[in-house]
């Protein structure tokens, strides 16, 4: 088997990771538009069951990236993207169980995340409740801040363990502990670069939205604003997919050198 190492990379590939997905999209602009319309369709209808929907979402997270960076591997080989073709990674033997498996680990730290961050705030927690039939929402959001700052924490402590996993596991058959371990690393090797990626994104997405809000202050149509939000949210997510790819292409690539 082919070791892999990840590469370290400069600051500035957070840039080039951008404007290489930028690229590929341009390949097939469509295919890529609808992925990010059936995925967003599909949170959507998750996130409207109770419980259940949203356990799924988390469960299904990396399968879906798997599936997103194949379809980008596809646009990079030049192979057009036809129906029959979204799917036909999970067809490898192995490849839906192992994803699975990954899913349920996601799952389970998102969880035990979830609850350390809320078990030291519960007391103030049940306090800002309070017995009332109306509870006091100003004083529940307050108490919130502290466990949704220490959730942020634990979750890009996940980010970085997941971050790479799918492609890892679903690609270069790493046992989940291995692929947990390269992805860390990897992460922690080129913190910088994804650094100012998460920035420039967070930063393009928070200005065009402002720009929306500035239309909307002077006065065009508010159903006009929303279709016009949600195509920029459709595109910007289809851009966001092709750079994925991107950033693991750079990261890990075939080498003779020892593994990370």
């Amino acid at each position: 088997m082919t070791s892999l190492q990840a590469a370290i990379l400069p600051p500035s590939a957070g840039w080039s990771w951008i404007v290489q997905g930028i690229r590929l999209f341009r390949r097939q602009p469509m295919a890529m538009i609808f992925w990010s319309v059936a995925t967003s369709f599909f949170v959507n209808v998750g996130a409207l069951v109770p419980v259940l929907g949203q356990t799924a979402l988390v469960l299904l997270t990396p399968l879906l990236a798997f599936l997103t960076l194949c379809a980008c591997r596809k646009l990079d080989e030049g192979v057009r993207m036809v129906p029959g073709l979204w799917l036909q990674p999970l067809q490898s033997p192995g490849t839906t169980g192992a994803l699975l498996k990954l899913g349920l680990a996601y799952l389970g730290c998102s969880f035990l995340a979830a609850l350390a961050a809320v078990l030291p705030f519960m007391s103030s927690m049940l306090d800002a409740l309070g017995t009332a039939e109306q509870p006091d929402f100003t004083a529940l959001l307050q108490a919130l801040q502290g466990p949704l700052m220490v959730f942020g924490l634990f979750y890009v402590l996940l980010s970085a363990l997941f971050w790479h996993t799918p492609a890892l596991v679903g690609w270069h058959r790493l046992p989940l502990r291995r692929a947990l371990f390269y992805s860390m690393v990897a992460c922690w090797r080129n913190k910088y670069a994804i650094i100012l990626y998460v920035a420039t994104w967070a930063a393009l997405f928070f200005g065009l939205h402002g720009l929306l809000e500035g239309l909307a202050a002077v006065g065009l149509p508010a159903g006009l604003l929303a279709w016009l939000a949600l195509l920029l949210d459709v595109f910007i997510t289809a851009l966001l997919y092709c750079s994925f790819y991107t950033i693991y292409t750079t990261i890990f690539r075939p080498s003779q050198a020892a593994s990370t």
